[in-house]
Protein backbone atom coordinates (compact mmCIF):
# COMPACT_ATOMS: atom_id res chain seq x y z
CA UNK A 1 0.00 0.00 0.00
CA UNK A 2 1.38 3.27 -1.02
CA UNK A 3 0.16 6.69 0.31
CA UNK A 4 1.44 9.72 -1.91
CA UNK A 5 0.63 13.23 -0.28
CA UNK A 6 0.09 16.66 -1.96
CA UNK A 7 -0.73 20.45 -2.01
CA UNK A 8 2.04 21.37 0.52
CA UNK A 9 4.18 25.13 -0.33
CA UNK A 10 4.44 28.32 1.07
CA UNK A 11 1.72 30.53 2.02
CA UNK A 12 1.01 33.86 4.27
CA UNK A 13 -0.30 33.87 7.50
CA UNK A 14 -4.04 33.77 7.46
CA UNK A 15 -4.33 32.10 3.97
CA UNK A 16 -5.38 28.67 3.54
CA UNK A 17 -4.20 25.16 1.85
CA UNK A 18 -5.79 21.94 1.15
CA UNK A 19 -3.43 18.97 1.75
CA UNK A 20 -4.33 16.06 -0.60
CA UNK A 21 -3.41 11.99 0.03
CA UNK A 22 -4.22 8.78 -1.97
CA UNK A 23 -3.58 5.41 -0.80
CA UNK A 24 -3.25 2.72 -3.49
CA UNK A 25 -2.65 -1.02 -3.91
CA UNK A 26 -4.00 -4.03 -2.71
CA UNK A 27 -5.87 -3.91 0.60
CA UNK A 28 -8.62 -5.63 2.06
CA UNK A 29 -10.11 -2.45 3.85
CA UNK A 30 -8.81 0.90 5.32
CA UNK A 31 -9.54 1.73 9.03
CA UNK A 32 -8.85 5.61 10.15
CA UNK A 33 -6.89 7.85 8.09
CA UNK A 34 -5.05 10.65 9.72
CA UNK A 35 -3.01 13.65 9.42
CA UNK A 36 0.16 14.41 11.47
CA UNK A 37 2.75 17.10 11.18
CA UNK A 38 6.47 17.75 12.31
CA UNK A 39 7.94 20.96 12.74
CA UNK A 40 11.68 21.60 12.62
CA UNK A 41 12.77 20.13 15.86
CA UNK A 42 10.04 19.46 17.22
CA UNK A 43 8.46 15.72 17.94
CA UNK A 44 6.07 14.37 15.44
CA UNK A 45 2.14 14.83 16.36
CA UNK A 46 -1.59 14.28 15.44
CA UNK A 47 -3.44 17.18 13.95
CA UNK A 48 -6.49 15.03 12.61
CA UNK A 49 -8.33 12.36 12.22
CA UNK A 50 -11.35 10.67 10.11
CA UNK A 51 -12.93 7.30 9.96
CA UNK A 52 -14.49 4.96 8.08
CA UNK A 53 -17.93 6.46 9.49
CA UNK A 54 -16.56 9.97 8.77
CA UNK A 55 -15.90 11.05 12.46
CA UNK A 56 -13.38 13.25 13.11
CA UNK A 57 -10.66 14.42 16.01
CA UNK A 58 -8.74 17.28 15.62
CA UNK A 59 -5.36 18.80 17.90
CA UNK A 60 -6.69 21.74 19.91
CA UNK A 61 -4.38 23.77 18.55
CA UNK A 62 -6.21 23.42 14.88
CA UNK A 63 -9.88 23.27 15.93
CA UNK A 64 -11.52 25.48 14.26
CA UNK A 65 -9.27 26.20 11.37
CA UNK A 66 -8.82 22.65 9.96
CA UNK A 67 -11.37 20.23 8.51
CA UNK A 68 -10.65 16.82 8.03
CA UNK A 69 -12.52 14.77 5.28
CA UNK A 70 -12.52 11.66 3.60
CA UNK A 71 -13.19 9.82 0.18
CA UNK A 72 -13.00 6.19 0.39
CA UNK A 73 -9.35 5.63 0.16
CA UNK A 74 -8.45 9.52 -0.45
CA UNK A 75 -8.18 12.27 2.72
CA UNK A 76 -8.01 16.09 2.55
CA UNK A 77 -7.05 18.21 5.12
CA UNK A 78 -8.03 21.65 4.17
CA UNK A 79 -6.54 24.27 6.41
CA UNK A 80 -7.61 27.93 6.80
CA UNK A 81 -6.64 30.70 8.81
CA UNK A 82 -2.72 29.49 8.69
CA UNK A 83 -0.43 31.00 11.08
CA UNK A 84 3.13 30.34 11.10
CA UNK A 85 3.33 28.05 13.81
CA UNK A 86 1.75 25.46 11.62
CA UNK A 87 4.87 25.49 9.10
CA UNK A 88 5.85 21.86 9.25
CA UNK A 89 5.72 18.73 6.58
CA UNK A 90 2.73 17.27 7.15
CA UNK A 91 2.15 13.20 6.70
CA UNK A 92 -0.55 11.35 6.09
CA UNK A 93 -1.33 7.63 7.12
CA UNK A 94 -3.48 4.91 6.71
CA UNK A 95 -4.79 2.33 9.21
CA UNK A 96 -4.90 -0.55 6.45
CA UNK A 97 -6.30 -4.50 6.55
CA UNK A 98 -4.51 -6.36 3.74
CA UNK A 99 -6.67 -9.09 3.99
CA UNK A 100 -9.59 -10.44 6.15
CA UNK A 101 -7.01 -12.14 8.13
CA UNK A 102 -4.53 -9.85 8.85
CA UNK A 103 -4.10 -7.21 11.32
CA UNK A 104 -4.52 -3.21 10.88
CA UNK A 105 -1.33 -2.18 9.92
CA UNK A 106 -0.16 1.71 9.89
CA UNK A 107 1.53 3.28 6.31
CA UNK A 108 2.59 6.68 5.79
CA UNK A 109 3.06 9.04 2.96
CA UNK A 110 6.06 10.30 2.27
CA UNK A 111 5.55 14.30 3.53
CA UNK A 112 4.53 17.45 2.38
CA UNK A 113 6.46 20.62 3.20
CA UNK A 114 3.97 23.49 4.71
CA UNK A 115 5.68 26.67 5.07
CA UNK A 116 3.37 30.05 6.74
CA UNK A 117 5.17 32.77 6.17
CA UNK A 118 4.65 36.20 8.74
Amino acid sequence: VQLQASGGGLVQAGGSLRLSCVASGSYFSINAMDWYRQAPGKQRELVATVTTEGSTNYADSVKGRFTISRDNAKVFLQMNSLKPEDTAVYYCNAHVRRSFYTPVLLYWGQGTLVTVSS
